[in-house]
């Protein structure tokens, strides 16, 4: 199955206070390499600038831009309020998810991923919307099966994984299941191994070469390079249509590499 364009697709750091400096640092420093950039929503269950404010300011700089949006933190009317935010904007991309557990305070359980497809799908044709262009909303998914109401997203971001093998293999087991949209493999740099052992315990099926591991222990490029090395091999399978690249604090380092290889 070969790909005609293969896309990068690279996740920014949002900023925690009214500042959008990195962000637009960020944004200078991987546009050479990404096609386009993803915006996360309240990162780690801290509250950030607004994703869709964000992925404007990408838009200003000359970018293309995919704002996440959390069911944790919305109800129903912000969740509109949401969505004329963002045609106000310019803003058609979104990636749904339901948001990591919140530092403080306790989740709204409004909304779900599901609910909001359904609600984005319907909203558009409301009057106040009718004139902007379609929005694009996307899933995510772990390894393992997909569930068919995930599967009228217009594009999936697939679980982080260390291992080209085991993407692969979920890649021929969701095309079976029907699987048709644009999908985005998931990598992320291994900054250090203390973030190694946060990764394992946040996510319980990934897999972390122990290999890698003590490569980073021993230098700390090694998580870039191994990720860069596995972007481009996921290229050359042509089974995806990109990936969804999380450079961390090391976007410098990311960016530099892959535009010698790409």
């Amino acid at each position: 199955m070969a790909r005609d364009t293969f896309e990068l697709v690279c996740e920014i750091e949002p900023p925690v206070r009214p500042d959008l400096t990195r962000v637009r640092h960020q944004i200078g420093v991987l546009s050479p390499v990404a096609s386009s950039f993803l915006i996360p929503d309240n990162h780690i269950g801290r509250a950030t600038v607004s994703s869709i404010a964000v992925a404007h300011e990408v838009g200003a700089m000359g970018g293309r831009a995919i704002a996440c949006l959390n069911s944790r933190d919305r109800n129903l009317l912000g969740f509109r309020r949401d969505l004329l935010t963002a045609a106000a904007y310019g803003v058609e991309q979104f990636l749904f998810v339901y948001g990591d557990k919140p530092t403080s305070g306790a989740r709204t359980s409004e909304l779900t991923v599901r609910a909001m497809i359904e609600e984005v799908r319907g909203y558009a044709e409301e009057p106040a919307l009718r004139a902007s262009p379609p929005f694009r909303v996307g899933v995510t998914t772990g390894l393992g099966g997909v569930p068919e109401w995930k599967r009228v997203a217009d594009f999936t971001f697939v679980q982080v994984s260390y291992s080209v093998e085991r993407l692969l293999r979920w890649r021929e087991r969701a095309e079976l299941e029907g699987l048709t949209g644009p999908v985005y493999a998931g990598v992320m740099v291994l900054a250090s191994v203390s973030m190694a052992q946060r990764l394992a315990a946040a996510i319980p099926d990934i897999d972390i070469p122990a290999e890698l591991v003590e490569r980073v222990g021993r230098d700390r490029s090694a998580g870039v390079a191994a990720a860069c090395e596995q972007v481009l091999a996921l290229r050359d399978t042509g089974a995806f249509d990109g990936v969804h690249l999380v450079p961390v604090s090391r976007y410098r380092e990311v960016a530099a590499h892959l535009e010698r290889e790409l």
